[in-house]
């Protein structure tokens, strides 16, 4: 892929519950509409990879979660438990409607959960490579981040250089210089470290995700890699065993399945969003 590619993305800013949000918007004229949240340590530019052919399905909003990629933060949203919250906030603010979800990672949480409090709001979801399981099934850095008894030892790194370690986790897919340099701009100096709030209360916020598993009447596609060295993929078979309208594919790749497996994690969310349109009355 080359440089020039990266302009298929053109982010701009917009409120959303008082914080200022970092969003692409397809803008195209189909009639259904799919968010989708930025993995970590990463952004919106994620969706580089699959942007333009994902965008003939269905319109495509991105965003940089609030405290990720260039969106403001607040330290009371740094949880998967209070993002799901979110998420139904800037749903209603932006006049979203019923969007499918698309959120890997660090989405993985805040989409079960914004599920969970909204039964019927979403018509479909995608998830998969973020901690999901109770106990704890992480793996790495992710777990030692997580289990650190504080990060006084990230904190003496630039965020950009710890960043950048954990780009070699891409293995077959490229990074443009500009998307590569906006994800180390997003998390330089304390940023990466501040954003790690997220994942440390996982221990907290799981347990009580999982026991709401099985009330979510939204369809989830879950994918995983089969060589995920941060998050196993027993974290997705947890999630299978226990939503009760779930799909689990498994790719050949690492932790970064929508970038090193983007053909088939296309394919995959795009199959799942048409399969579960939205029926409006008179169609």
């Amino acid at each position: 892929m080359s440089d020039s590619a990266v302009t298929q993305i053109s982010p701009r800013q917009r409120r959303a519950d008082g914080l200022m949000i970092r969003y692409a918007d397809s803008e195209g004229g189909e009639e259904e509409t799919v968010l989708l949240l930025n993995p970590w340590p990463e952004s919106l530019f994620a969706w580089e990879t699959i942007w333009s052919r994902l965008a003939k399905t269905a319109r495509l909003v991105a965003i940089d979660l609030p405290g990720f990629g260039q969106s403001e933060g607040r330290a009371d949203l740094l949880s998967p438990r209070a993002m799901g919250s979110f998420l139904l906030r800037l749903i209603d603010e932006w006049g979203l409607g019923r969007p499918h979800l698309v959120g890997p990672d660090v989405g993985t949480g805040a989409v079960l959960f914004a599920a969970s409090e909204d039964l019927d709001r979403f018509p479909s979801a995608v998830v998969g490579s973020g901690g999901a399981s109770f106990p704890l099934e992480v793996a790495g850095a992710l777990k030692q981040i997580i289990e650190a008894p504080d990060l006084s030892g990230f904190r003496a790194l630039d965020g950009r250089d710890i960043v950048a370690g954990a780009l070699e986790g891409i293995e077959r897919n490229r990074l443009p210089q500009a998307v590569r340099e906006d994800y180390l701009t997003s998390y330089a100096g304390d940023g990466f470290v501040e954003s790690a709030a997220y994942v440390r209360s996982y221990p907290s916020d799981l347990p009580v995700l999982a026991e709401r598993l099985g009330d979510i009447r939204t369809p989830v596609q879950i994918i995983a890699g089969r060589h995920d060295a941060l998050v196993p993929p027993s974290n997705a078979e947890f999630l299978h065993a226990r939503l009760p309208h779930s799909k689990l594919d498994i790719l050949d790749t690492g932790h970064f399945t929508w970038e090193d497996g983007a053909d088939d994690y296309l394919e995959l969310t795009r199959s799942w969003i048409e399969s579960h349109r939205i029926v409006r009355s008179g169609a």
